[in-house]
C-alpha cells in the first residue's frame, strides 16, 4: 500500500531528518511511528502527502510513485489531522466534517449521511452536534470532529500527527478507544505518529520505533515487548513483561459481562494463560473471550491489558523525549 524505499530528507543546513528509511505498510493496517523528539517520525509522516519533499529515495501508493500524482489530487485522497484541529469556526459542526465532499462535489444528502454516521460512530448525537459551531464543543469533541473531517471523503490513507497529545487524560482515552472502534469498522489504512508508548501499544498493529532518523525496529506490539532487538527499544518500551509477568492472574483484568454465548467470531482463551500468551493473541485481535473449564466466563480486550501493562512498566518512552 505505502512503501518507503530508501527515502532520505536532509534540510539545507545538513541535518539529517530522516536516514534511508525503507518500510513497507500493509492495506488496511495501523502502523503508528514512534520514537524520541528529532527521531524523524514526523517528517517521515509528512513525506507521504509531499508537505515535506523527498531528499533522496521514493515513496509508492499502490505501486505508483507519489511524484506521479497529481499534488493536489493526492492530499484529496489523503486524510490529515494534526494536534491543533483547525476547525473552520463560522461553519457548522456538519459543514467542517463535508469539506472535502463538498470540493468532490457529492450530492448534499450522501453529505448529510456521511457526516451523520461518523458523527454517531464517535458518540456525538448529530441531532445535538451537527448544527453547532466549534466553540460550543469542548477541546475533546473538537479533536473527534477532526477525526472524522478525515474520514468523510472516505479517503484510502489517513494521517494523524500525534493528535491527541493537548488533550487531558480522560479525553485522550475516549478518543483512543472511538479511535479503535473506527478502525475496526472503516478498516482503513492509517500512519499514526506519537511519543506515548502506551498509545502505541493500544492502537497499532504494527509499530516503528525510529531514532535519528533510522528504524531501529519494527513489530507488532508483542514481537517488541517479547524480542526488543537491543537495549534501547527495551528501554523505550519498558522492558520486557517477563518482569511482571510471573504474577499475572487474566482474572484480574477480565471484563465480565451478562452475555452468556460464546461468541463464534472471537478467539479463545483460558483463563490461566500467560501474559505472554494474552499478548500474542491480542496482537492480532482486539478482543478475546476467556474460558473456564470450557465455560465463558468474560471476555479480555487490549484496553484492559494495557491499562494492566501501564501499572507495571516502567517508562513508555517519554523519558527519551
Amino acid at each position: 500500500m505505502i512503501k518507503f524505499e530508501n527515502v532520505s530528507k536532509v534540510y539545507g543546513d545538513g541535518t539529517v531528518a530522516v536516514d534511508s528509511l525503507n518500510v513497507e505498510i500493509n492495506q488496511g493496517e495501523f502502523f503508528v511511528l514512534i520514537g524520541p523528539s528529532g527521531s524523524g517520525k514526523t517528517t517521515s509522516l509528512k513525506m507521504i502527502n509531499q508537505l515535506v519533499p523527498l531528499s533522496d529515495g521514493m515513496i509508492y501508493i499502490n505501486g505508483k510513485k507519489i511524484h506521479d500524482y497529481d499534488i493536489y489530487e493526492l492530499r484529496w485522497n489523503i486524510g490529515y489531522v494534526l494536534q491543533q484541529i483547525a476547525l473552520f469556526p463560522h461553519m457548522t459542526i456538519e459543514q467542517n466534517i463535508t469539506v472535502v465532499p463538498e470540493m468532490k462535489k457529492w450530492s448534499k444528502e450522501k453529505m448529510k449521511k456521511r457526516a451523520y454516521e461518523l458523527m454517531e460512530m464517535v458518540g456525538l448525537d448529530p441531532h445535538i452536534y451537527a448544527d453547532r459551531k466549534p466553540h460550543q464543543l469542548s477541546g475533546g469533541e473538537q479533536q473527534r470532529v477532526g477525526v472524522i473531517r478525515a474520514l468523510a471523503a472516505d479517503s484510502e490513507i489517513i494521517l494523524m500527527d500525534e493528535p491527541f497529545s493537548a488533550l487531558d487524560p480522560i479525553s485522550r482515552e475516549k478518543l483512543q478507544d472511538d479511535l479503535l472502534h473506527l478502525k475496526n469498522n472503516l478498516k482503513k489504512t492509517t500512519v499514526f505518529v506519537t511519543h506515548d508508548m502506551q498509545e502505541a501499544l493500544k492502537l497499532a498493529d504494527r509499530i516503528c520505533i525510529m531514532k535519528d532518523g533510522k528504524v531501529v525496529q519494527v513489530g507488532t506490539p508483542y514481537e517488541l515487548i517479547h524480542h526488543p532487538v537491543d537495549e534501547f527499544v527495551q528501554q523505550f518500551v519498558g522492558g520486557k513483561s517477563d518482569r511482571f509477568g510471573e504474577d499475572f492472574q487474566l482474572k484480574k483484568i477480565l471484563v465480565r459481562t451478562e452475555e452468556t454465548n460464546v461468541n463464534d467470531h472471537l478467539r479463545v482463551v483460558n483463563v490461566s494463560a500467560s501474559l505472554h500468551e494474552v499478548l500474542e493473541k491480542l496482537s492480532e485481535d482486539e478482543r478475546l473471550q476467556v474460558e473456564e473449564n470450557g465455560k465463558l466466563i468474560g471476555f479480555i480486550d487490549r484496553r484492559a491489558t494495557i491499562q494492566y501493562l501501564s501499572k507495571n512498566v516502567r517508562g513508555r518512552g517519554q523519558s527519551n523525549e
